[in-house]
């Protein structure tokens, strides 16, 4: 999942790749892509004379809504569940001569939010660097799942995360290595200038959560990460009909703490993604810490959609997804992709109960329309009733979300 591209030349792409019977991680990074960044992705390089002869700006954006029904909340099961506006966003993406440039805004309901925003530049063929507020090269890219709800990757800051700073890539057909400094993250760190820092798309450490607060309170020792640097190799191999990408990914910073106290965080994992004609599997483990200078700390606080949770300042998880492409001629329906997403945390700090979240669900693709249909059967997972530092009962939902892209 690692490629991104104009939005015209994004929609051709997929449309091809699932009239050609196209691999699974293929419809699934096209699918997913368009819900969540699809600006992301740039075209092939171009030589200097075809740049400057196609300096480009365009534009796109999506509208999208969503069903729930979720038999943890009494009223919504009342109610039969409920339809609720997601979001409406704003990509632009383009070149002038070499320069690249991609970004994207997001209104929801409750906050307005920076998806990510920055300027970029290919070397050459094969080398590309970038500045400003860009996807965290870590772990299976684009996404490490295939469902509307991501992993429990996601909700710790581990997956499809975006902050502020610098990213080289280089590329070639067998191996890619992503290089990246995060100064702060996308909102300025401990004193960016922000109302409300649980405004954000994606979760990262906000605080520390001291004895005695409650997991949704905010924080009253406030933390953020900063001077982050990041690494990730990847090595691709082909077997007859088979393709594995093996690779290994590592993150290292500070943190910066209110006050008198510092701390740092670590993070690494292996991971590797399997394609066979048109399935697909992919496989990660990954473990991280969190600590602080002087403080014996068990949790630490994130923040993002509005709203702060607590994660244990140390854990490991597993992610092992399957999933199916199949191409189909259903009226408008041109694919629909089976899968089965399964997260497991566990070893989490102060002996906190496990997380597990298993998504099966179908993603169907339809002209510029996108859905997904999930099952999701989930214990101490967020927004599946629980909290990862929850001790909290099995819990099930039923969501459908679908959208539009222009």
């Amino acid at each position: 999942m690692i490629r991104k591209t104009l939005l015209a030349s994004c929609i051709a792409m997929m449309l091809n790749a699932s009239a050609n019977g196209a691999t699974v991680d293929e419809e699934i990074a096209a699918l997913k892509a368009r819900i969540d960044q699809l600006e992301s992705e740039k075209v092939a390089p171009k030589s200097e004379v075809e740049e400057k002869k196609d300096n480009s700006i365009k534009f796109g954006g999506a509208a999208r809504f969503q069903y729930s029904y979720e038999d943890y909340s009494d009223s919504n099961k009342d109610r039969g569940g409920d339809l609720d506006f997601d979001l409406f966003r704003i990509d632009v993406d383009g070149n002038i001569g070499d320069i690249l440039f991609s970004a994207q805004y997001r209104w929801f309901q409750y906050m307005n939010v920076i998806h990510h925003a920055w300027v970029g530049y290919n070397f050459d063929d094969t080398q590309q660097g970038k500045i400003g507020v860009t996807q965290v090269p870590f772990g299976i890219l684009t996404y490490a799942s295939n469902s509307y709800f991501f992993s429990s990757n996601f909700y710790l800051g581990l997956e499809d995360d975006y902050d502020l700073g610098l990213n080289y890539t280089y590329k070639t057909d067998a191996n890619r290595l992503d290089l990246a400094f995060y100064k702060n993250d996308e909102l300025g760190g401990l004193d960016g200038y922000v109302s409300d820092r649980s405004d954000r798309y994606a979760y990262d450490v906000v605080g520390v959560r001291l004895p005695g607060e409650g997991i949704y309170d905010v924080p009253t020792l406030e933390a953020a990460e900063s001077n982050t640097f990041n690494a990730r190799y990847v090595h691709n191999l082909t077997f007859n009909d088979v393709a594995v990408e093996l690779g290994a990914s590592a993150q290292a910073g500070e943190l910066d703490i209110a006050g008198a106290q510092d701390g740092d965080r670590f993070a690494a994992a292996i991971h590797g993604v399997v394609n066979y004609n048109r399935w697909n599997l992919k496989l990660q483990v990954t473990g991280y810490e969190y600590d602080v200078d002087g403080m014996d700390v068990e949790q630490m606080v994130v923040g993002a959609y509005h709203f702060y949770d607590s994660i244990p300042a140390e854990a490991t998880t597993y992610i092992g997804n399957l999933a199916y492409s199949l191409p189909v001629s259903i009226g408008p329906i041109s694919n629909l992709t089976f899968y089965n997403d399964y997260s497991l945390v566990t070893d989490k700090s102060a002996d906190l109960e496990d997380t597990f979240m298993n998504v099966t669900g179908m993603a169907i693709t339809a002209g510029g329309l996108y859905t997904y249909v999930d099952f999701v059967v989930a214990e101490n997972q967020p927004f599946i009733g629980g909290s990862m530092v929850g001790n909290g009962e099995v819990n099930k939902r039923v969501n459908i979300n679908f959208g539009y892209y222009f």
